[in-house]
């Protein structure tokens, strides 16, 4: 699991055919100080995380992947939680 910052939505006219009417967002993962720690990553929203709050990602392809009901979708990443201040 991380901390991350939601940073924007995804918008494609193309997507694999699992994603679609999914909601994938930007992630920005964070240290336990809330500072920036690595690269952003995609997932897949079904919360519907407003932009720059805090949230808590699965990275277990296999939560993902079941949830979007196809054992080869591309993403890894799902937002299990929003983080209360």
């Amino acid at each position: 699991m991380l901390d991350a910052r939601v940073d924007g939505t995804v918008v494609s006219t193309i997507a694999h055919p699992s994603l679609r009417g999914r909601r994938t967002v930007i992630c920005q993962p964070l240290d336990a100080e809330g500072n920036d720690d690595g690269t952003p990553v995609l997932a897949v929203d079904p919360h519907g995380a407003g932009l720059h709050q805090r949230v808590i990602l699965s990275t277990d392809g296999l939560s993902t992947r079941a949830l979007v009901g196809d054992p080869k979708s591309p993403l890894r990443n799902l937002i299990i939680g929003i983080a209360d201040h």
